[in-house]
This record gives structure tokens, sequence and C-alpha cells, in this order.
């Protein structure tokens, strides 16, 4: 087996994954991504000359074509990061979510079921399906406790509902079929190469212009911060050393309200962009009507992968917040060729 198969490698988690893999190990990837609003090969860009790099684009509900991927390729580990992600385009359109994030996961399975099936018995056992979810498949916590890989499934949105199923497929392969699965449920990234349409983005460049900072309801909706990083590090140690069959939680052990976040944005430009006209950027937040079904808090609960994996978050909010800001401020030709997703309030 020769290599890994990512989908979804051109998004903004799975192109940092793909970032972090060859920077380390030896072993060629291939990604596969449909390169739809979300997916772009600039996400790639850094990565673009390495041989051991090859790109394919496509769908992951083409199961002719992931046939003959996985034939070709002979993955030794398939990391599913493909799904569309974001809660407001999943209210305006569900229909899309079911068809990528349902149907598009239960036809991989299918193929990874085939390929696996056709392993030598020491390559099948060295195999592993990875499966990357969220944390909003567990529905809203109250004001104390966190989510644990045994707390039930409540989900809140068209998008948590997707993803929901989706992990239920993964379960059913693993346990109908024996696949060697494993499922990570991670909560809210931020980083580089995150759409704008998301809320650190979104508020970092309308910060930087001057636009009105958008905040839904009263903004003390709770979420878990994960920079994107540290993420993908948990990824890499769950694929080297998870059980198949398993369920890990991945969080940031950083709870912030959406108004906590905002703030530390906008002190954030304002010291790496000086003297704006518009200062302070605080004076730009503007509340809005809350989302429909919007969860009040998010809490992960690490303990698991930190205790059996020895993985734990790294990265200081205010610094990997300050990095991440920098970042948009170095490439403005990225954030104009995804200008029209900034149309969207975006928030977490």
């Amino acid at each position: 087996m020769s290599c890994i198969l990512i989908t979804g490698g051109g998004g903004f988690i799975g192109s940092t994954f793909v970032e972090q893999w060859l920077a380390k190990e030896p072993l060629p990837v291939v990604v596969l991504d449909k390169l739809t609003y979300a997916g772009s090969l600039e996400n790639l860009t850094s990565v673009s000359d390495d041989p051991r790099f090859h790109f394919v684009e496509g769908d992951i509900g083409d199961q002719q074509l992931m046939d003959s991927l996985l034939a070709k390729h002979k993955p030794r580990a398939v990391l599913n990061f493909a799904a569309e992600s974001h809660v407001d385009r999943s209210i305006d359109s569900p229909d899309v979510f079911v068809q990528t994030n349902v149907v598009g996961t239960v036809r991989l399975l299918a193929s990874v079921l085939s390929y696996w099936r056709s392993l030598k018995d020491s390559e099948s056992e060295q195999f592993r399906f990875l499966h990357i979810s969220t944390d909003e498949v567990y529905g809203s916590l109250g004001q104390t406790g966190a989510f644990a890989e045994t707390s039930p499934y409540q989900p809140s949105s068209p998008y948590a509902a997707s993803k929901a199923s989706a992990d239920h497929f993964v379960h059913a392969y693993h346990h109908t079929y024996g696949l060697p699965t494993i499922i990570t449920n991670c909560s809210n990234n931020y980083g580089p190469r995150q759409l704008p349409e998301k809320l650190v983005p979104l508020m970092i460049l309308n910060a930087i212009e001057g636009k009105r900072l958008p905040v839904y309801g009263d903004g003390k909706n709770v979420r878990d911060w994960l920079y994107v990083e540290d993420h993908c590090r948990a990824l890499q140690r769950v694929l080297a050393k998870g059980n198949p069959g398993e369920v890990y939680n991945i969080g940031g052990n950083c709870e912030l309200t959406n108004l906590e976040v905002v703030y530390t944005v906008c002190d954030t430009v304002e010291r790496l962009v000086p003297n704006l006209p518009h200062a302070p950027c605080r004076s730009l937040i503007d509340f809005v009507e809350d989302r429909p079904g919007h969860d009040r808090r998010y809490a992960m609960d690490s303990t698991k992968i930190q205790q059996q994996l020895g993985w734990q978050p790294k990265c200081d909010l205010a610094l990997s917040l300050e990095q991440t800001v920098q970042w948009y401020l170095d490439h403005s030709n990225w954030v104009e060729h995804r200008g029209t997703s900034r149309q969207r309030l975006g928030l977490g």
C-alpha cells in the first residue's frame, strides 16, 4: 500500500492536514476534491510541486471514480474530510447537505469496503478509514458539562443532522462488515484558509475594512475553539495509534463566547494594523437576529484522546489568532477570489 487518500483535501482543514503530513511523513498523498466553493487548488499551492502529492478532481459520491482510484493507488488509509459544513447554508439548502454528507459518505464507504475486502490479510489489518466529524452532532449543552464520546446524538441543524447520519453509517460499516473505521468529532476550528463565511475570518476581514461585524443574538453562544494545526496533529495521532471502531473527541480546551472571540479579533486587528480610520473596531459590532435553532453552548471532553493517544492542544488562542489575522493580511488575492462567500453571516 503506497499512499494515503484524502477526500476533501482542497478545503480548509483538509489542506492543512496535507501540508502537515507531507512535512513530516514519507508516504505520498492522493487528494480528491470536488472543488466547489469550499475547495480550491490555491489551498494546496505550498505542496503542488512535491512529487509525493497527486490531485484528482472528483466527487466522493462517484463510485466508479472511487473504485478506480482505490485500485490504482492502493492507499493504506482513507481520510474523509469531504463535507458541506456551514450551518447557515444547511438552513437554506438542506438537500445539498444530505447529498454530500450522507449519500456521498455512504457511497464512499461502499467503495472503501470493496477495496478493503480485496486486500491481503496483512494489508487489511493495517488499513484505516478515518471519518472527520463535528461536535455539533451532540446538540447543545447547558451551562456546565462537556461532550464525551458516549454523549447521545441530538443534532439541531440540518448540517448537524447530516453529519450525525454520516457518523451512524460509519459506525454501521464497522459493526456490520468489520471495516476498520475511526470517527473523530472536533470543536470549532479556526486558522488560515478558512472561508470568509465563518465567524473568525469574516470578523477579521470586516474589521480590517471597516465593515459591520454581525453577531447573532446576544453573542453569548459558547464554543470550544480549536486551532486547525492542533486539530490536524490530533488526526495524525489518531491515524497512527487509534483503534478501529473507536470515536475520539478533539477539543481546544478554549471555551469562549462568540462575542469574546470577536473582541479578541478586533484587538488583534488593531494591533497588527495600527491607525485604522474606523478604530476602535469593537464599535463596528452589530447584533443581528439570531439564527434559527442556534445551539447555545458546545464543549468537548478530550480526555480519551489525551490519555490513550497522548495528544493535547498546544496552540495558545491569542498567538494563533494573531498568526491567522496576519495570514489574511498577507493573502489578499486568496481573499479576493472568495468574495462571494462573505455575503453570509458565518457565525459559529
